[in-house]
């Protein structure tokens, strides 16, 4: 499980400077609503990510003390990702929802880009 932290703790980094990004595209672009949606989005999307592992290390635990295992914990994610359209849709002039969107999926582009990256780094 050390390997999930570390693997957890490097998306983790890649998702706070996305959004450091994204803070500075709102704040000095005419932008607003993408980004302050790109923000919101990331944000949850980063909750999401932090749900997924601590789910993980939860399935590990029960697996290695022989214990039955309830799930990895999809609904939370899919209630976090209804609840970020739901706010996006309620407020279209501060969220743009397409950007909310492209934000809820940041995790999982983080989670390919960061595999690709440190497979090209072990197959040097």
């Amino acid at each position: 499980m050390p390997e999930l932290q570390f693997k957890f703790s490097r998306q983790r980094r890649w998702m706070f400077s996305l959004l450091s990004i994204y803070v500075l595209g709102w704040g000095f672009t005419s932008y607003q609503t993408i980004f302050l949606g790109l923000v919101f989005g990331t944000s949850l999307s980063l909750f999401n990510l932090w749900l997924m592992v601590r789910k993980m290390k939860q399935f590990d635990e029960s697996v290695s003390q022989g214990r039955k295992v309830r799930s990895l914990g999809s609904f939370s994610r899919f209630a976090t990702a209804a609840l970020a359209v739901v706010v996006s849709m309620r407020y279209p002039e501060q969220l743009n929802l397409i950007s909310v969107v492209i934000g809820l999926m940041t995790s999982y582009i983080v989670i390919m880009i960061d595999f690709f990256m440190h497979s090209l780094q072990i197959h040097k």
